[in-house]
């Protein structure tokens, strides 16, 4: 099983390509492939055929997917790009941690 650092929900900033610096939010997570899709970014072109009689077939703009490790996590205290830490609690439940200089927000 791979692990992807993000999960469905986060808001992320793309890190490199047509979309660099970019923010938006994560609407889908494949641990398998080790990609993600994100709101609104890294929009593709996709010919579509018609399936059904009078449906209409043409060209479609959908967000493709991209590797997770072109994406880094948004603090949501902070607002800055951070790498994810993880934190046990007294409890024993694990939460993931904003590693910023003087953040350590959870989220």
């Amino acid at each position: 099983m791979n692990k992807v650092h993000v999960k469905t929900g986060d808001t992320v900033v793309i890190l490199s390509g047509k979309d660099k610096g970019k923010q938006g939010k994560v609407l889908q997570v494949s641990p398998k492939e080790g990609k993600v899709i994100v709101e609104g970014l890294n929009i593709v072109t996709k010919h579509v055929k018609p399936r059904r009689q009078g449906e209409a077939g043409g060209i479609v703009k959908a967000e493709g997917a991209m590797y997770a490790s072109k994406v880094q996590a948004v603090c949501p205290k902070c607002g800055k790009a951070t790498r994810i830490g993880h934190k046990i609690l007294e409890d024993g439940t694990k939460v993931r941690v904003c590693k910023n200089e003087g953040c350590g927000e959870e989220f």
